[in-house]
């Protein structure tokens, strides 16, 4: 998938010197930034969508 961000020139700006200081392009910082994210998000919704589950186990339970 493709994406396009438009980006105020501060944040470009900070985007760039993040990326220059790691070595890499602008876009590829902002893949990883991202890939980062998406995965931080999926692991809090997992531990959210498991805490669910334990609290109402017996409620559950008794539905089934």
């Amino acid at each position: 998938m493709k994406i396009s961000l438009e980006l105020s020139s501060e944040q470009a700006e900070i985007l760039q010197i993040a990326a220059d200081r790691l070595g890499l392009k602008p876009a590829e910082l902002a893949r990883a930034s991202l890939a980062d994210l998406l995965g931080l998000l999926q692991e809090d919704f997992k531990k959210a969508a498991t805490y669910v589950m334990q609290e109402n186990e017996e409620l559950y339970r008794r539905l089934c």
